[in-house]
């Protein structure tokens, strides 16, 4: 069997999906994936039958014959914003290949998705066989795209759930002896992170915080300004085996995102044990996040809600806390790279 994905770009927690096809169903699986407006400077590794190529080596025209004659028995396309690739799946959905489109988008209801959830459902069909979305809030866009129920697939994104089980084995029995209280942050320092909205918060309070503090780990356009609170620990963009401890030390992570169509470190930080607060615009808080059970949610961009919930954490025993780590661990197992690879794959079956 031959698996063929058209990827922007190519991230790191893609691989062990990927490697689950090569294992499990005994699949090549071909790589073409963008070298120009990368926003990481992220490299593959050099596994057993997948294959990596660089859009850049590609003309429209030497695109499609490539695809063509590589003769695929399923194509992933991750959107459809690169022309090339859709001039080269419909060629293939001319011949019934399953043409598979992953959507991690949500239905914001704007202008422009409006527009084309007029334009594209009658033309769907030339491009795509199917929609594969992250989450419900995918789900609903996919709905709105033209694809019927038996056309969508689930469980797209997963994050490398074995490596952050092991970090959860590896640091729990350390937090029972005495619970960490630090939140914890980790991503890009920009305004659509919401990082203005928690230092605020975490300004208003600093009579009620007890001994917690908060740790912010990333770069970006904000880091000079949060640097300047001395109250705040700011750590540089850090590499996984580094980020392992700084979990261990740490007792809640927090997401305050403006916008975020899946969060995919929401399910890191899940599978890791953390009890979470995020924005109720990540759109993978209904998955990996229940209020009261794991964590809590806030209205984004709401300083005053995200005061409330960083206070219920603070006020929370140790026991509570445990309590909730161990039922995010939990939530933190409803998806997997197994599962993804095998959701893809049974479109086949």
């Amino acid at each position: 069997m031959k698996v063929l994905y058209l990827y922007a770009e190519l991230m790191g927690y893609q691989i062990p999906i990927l490697k689950e096809y090569v294992t499990k169903h005994k699949a090549e699986v071909y790589v073409i994936h963008w070298d120009h407006k990368k926003l990481t400077p992220y490299v593959p590794p050099a596994l057993d039958n997948i294959y990596y190529y660089s859009r850049s080596a590609f003309s429209i025209k030497q695109l499609k014959e490539f695809i063509l004659n590589l003769n695929p028995d399923i194509v992933y396309i991750s959107g459809w914003m690169d022309k090339g690739y859709l001039a080269a799946v419909r060629h293939l959905r001319k011949i019934g290949v399953p043409v598979v489109c992953g959507m991690d988008d949500i239905w914001w209801k704007t202008v422009k998705q409006r527009i084309a959830g007029i334009l594209f459902p009658p033309f769907r069909k030339m491009f795509f066989s199917h929609a594969w979305v992250a989450g419900p809030y995918q789900y609903e866009y996919a709905k709105r795209l033209g694809f019927d129920n038996t056309e969508i697939i689930h469980n797209c994104l997963s994050a490398d759930i074995e490596e952050f089980n092991r970090t959860y084995t590896e640091t729990i029995g350390k937090k029972k002896s005495k619970y960490p209280h630090r939140f914890f942050y980790a991503g890009r320092f920009e305004s659509t992170k919401g990082i203005e909205i928690l230092i605020q918060a975490w300004v208003e309070i600093k009579e009620k915080r007890k001994d917690w503090q908060l740790y912010l780990a990333g770069n970006g356009s904000l880091h000079n300004k949060i640097a300047s609170h001395s109250d705040i620990v700011v750590l540089n963009f850090m590499q996984p085996e580094l980020l392992v401890k700084e979990i261990e030390n740490s007792g809640c992570y927090i997401l305050p995102s403006r916008f975020e169509p899946w969060a995919l470190v929401l399910h890191e930080f899940s599978a890791a044990g953390f009890p979470i607060i995020c924005s109720d615009i990540c759109g993978a808080a209904p998955v990996f996040v229940t209020t009261g059970y794991n964590g809590f949610t806030f209205k984004s961009g709401d300083v005053k809600d995200l005061i409330q919930k960083m206070l219920k954490i603070i006020e929370s025993s140790d026991e509570e806390l445990i309590r909730m780590a161990e039922n995010s661990h939990k939530q933190g197992q409803k998806i997997s790279p197994e599962l993804s690879a095998a959701s893809f794959i049974s479109i086949l079956k």
